[in-house]
């Protein structure tokens, strides 16, 4: 994977990241080298004040404790004073003391200190071979020779030769060591200050690197969102910068192509609703004009259809009145077929008539009490009721409920005569009428214990003109469920078969309510024949 690649794949706080850990890099290495710089600076320093300034000043000492101790054997030689001596004696243990503090100084320096030693020996075989000698030899005849003075004079002469070549190395060693603490200090100071340089532009250049890997994206996608929102929606949104911000524009670019998407589709739906509301107003149009045809057809339905029907069925009951006698039973059996047929006509008529007019010529809407209707119902329905020997349970009280009056009492009628109609020869007839709050109303059940219905029928009872038995074993025109069926989706409701009760039949349907629900009454026993 290329840096390039790498870099791709960091997102805001990867960035946030990097430049956090290289600014901490930055401040190590600085610290790091102002450590190296400072130590360094204090060795050099600690090396010239506390070893090789103190061992010059040291030699310089020992220098003068030897030379002390020339002169004092000198005065003593050439005047025989005692107290000549006493320099000799001091400048002795001066010396020593001065050599111990110069060897400790040089003790890392092995040519300083092998020189140190040659002049220690140097001075110790002159005092041994020439100064004990002289001053005993001095002290015992009161004079030494000059030969002997001029031998010890050139022997310390050589000491003093080597004490100036070791403090010319030493001065040489300090001047050195100087030039390096000044070297030091002064690659200290630079490098101070090019730390001081070196933050300030880091610091930029770590918010310029900012600005352009992360602000200057934000900004883009800023920028573009308020292009997009002020309605330029064509307008591609940038993918730049880090991974996630990368992420962040392409899943917005991606909803801006939607949203285009959704416009152009809702442009295409406007169109094609347009087109679908005038195709609607043409169809309206002729949906009037078929109403008022399909009015006028049931005028004459109601009219002038059944004019010859009721001609047909009243001129065969003149014949089989008039010419009874004559005519024989196939003949009276033809003529009451005659008459069957077109009062079932009229019938099939007056039944079209009333399911045409569902929704269109009875479709008021206004509280209705089903108390009531089903009283009258009931009332309306005496005569098959007491002929079955039918039995009716209710509840005490119904709901009111909102619909149309005539086609409500319509509903109630058509459920009760198939309940009675389609009764268990074998058993009374009983009917059970129930009402329980619903979802979005009220739902109503009329269960009997008649002959029932087969779950596979379930839809086809609803249907217009379909028959689940013959015309000769229970009469009808098959419109009276189709009709419930109508009357119920037009008061926005629904109605089914209770496939899962056994026993009989259970229809049942909703209604919507026209106040607060309140659970009706429980059942009682109604009229009974």
């Amino acid at each position: 994977m290329t840096d390039a690649s790498r870099l791709r794949r960091l997102t805001v706080h990867g960035w946030f990241m990097v430049m956090i850990a290289a600014f901490t890099l930055l401040i190590a290495v600085c610290g790091v080298m102002g450590a190296v710089m400072i130590d360094r600076t204090s060795s050099l320093s600690d090396e010239l004040t506390t070893r090789i300034s103190p061992a010059a000043i040291e030699a310089s000492q020992m220098q003068k404790a030897l030379i002390d101790q020339e002169t004092g054997v000198r005065g003593f030689l050439l005047t025989g004073r005692q107290e000549f001596l006493q320099p000799y004696a001091e400048g002795v243990a001066a010396e020593q003391r001065s050599r111990a503090q110069v060897a400790a100084h040089l003790a890392d320096r092995p040519a300083l200190l092998a020189e140190l030693n040659a002049i220690s020996d140097k001075a110790a075989a002159w005092r041994r071979d020439y100064a004990e000698p002289m001053t005993a030899q001095r002290r015992d005849d009161g004079r030494v020779p000059g030969v002997t003075v001029e031998a010890g004079k050139q022997s310390f002469d050589e000491i003093r030769t080597m004490l100036e070549r070791q403090n010319g190395r030493l001065a040489q060693l300090r001047e050195s060591a100087w030039a390096d603490l000044s070297g030091a200090e002064q690659l200290r100071n630079w490098s101070f200050l090019a730390m001081l340089v070196l933050f300030p532009l880091a610091m930029t250049g770590m918010t310029v690197l900012l600005r352009r890997a992360v602000v200057r994206p934000l900004d883009d996608l800023r920028m573009a969102s308020r292009e997009i929102a002020a309605g330029d929606f064509e307008h591609a949104i940038p993918a730049r910068g880090p991974a996630d911000i990368r992420e962040v524009a392409e899943d917005v670019d991606l909803m801006r192509v939607r949203i285009v998407q959704a416009l152009g589709d809702s442009h295409r739906q406007q169109v094609l609703l347009r087109d679908q509301a005038a195709d609607l107003d043409a169809q309206a149009v002729e949906l009037r004009r078929s109403n008022a045809e399909l009015e006028q057809f049931a005028y004459v339905a109601s009219h002038d259809l059944q004019e010859p029907l009721r001609k047909v069925a009243t001129f065969c009951q003149l014949l089989e009145k008039r010419y009874g006698e004559v005519l024989d039973d196939r003949g009276k059996q033809y003529i009451r077929f005659a008459v069957d047929g077109a009062t079932r006509m009229q019938v099939l008529i007056n039944d079209l008539l009333r399911f045409s007019r569902v929704g269109r010529v009875y479709d008021d809407r206004e509280p209705v009490e089903l108390e009531e209707t089903l009283d009258k119902v009931i009332d309306d329905l005496s005569a098959p009721i007491e002929e079955s020997g039918a039995r009716i349970e209710r509840p005490d009280k119904l709901p009111t409920v909102v619909g149309d009056p005539t086609l409500l009492r319509l509903l109630w009628q058509n459920l009760i005569s198939n309940a009675i109609k389609f009764h268990d020869p074998d058993r009374e007839p009983l009917i059970r009428i129930g009402c329980e709050p619903g979802v979005d109303g009220w739902e109503f059940s009329v269960a009997d214990n008649g002959i029932g219905v087969e779950p596979e029928f379930a839809d086809k009872i609803f249907v217009i003109f379909q028959r689940l038995h013959s015309r000769e074993q229970y009469s009808g025109t098959g419109i009276g469920l189709a009709m419930c069926k109508k009357i119920v989706e037009n008061h926005g409701g629904r109605i089914w078969l209770d496939t899962g009760y056994t026993g009989g039949a259970r229809l049942c349907f909703t209604l919507p309510a026209a106040t607060p629900q309140a659970d009706p009454g429980p059942d009682r026993e109604g009229h009974s024949s």
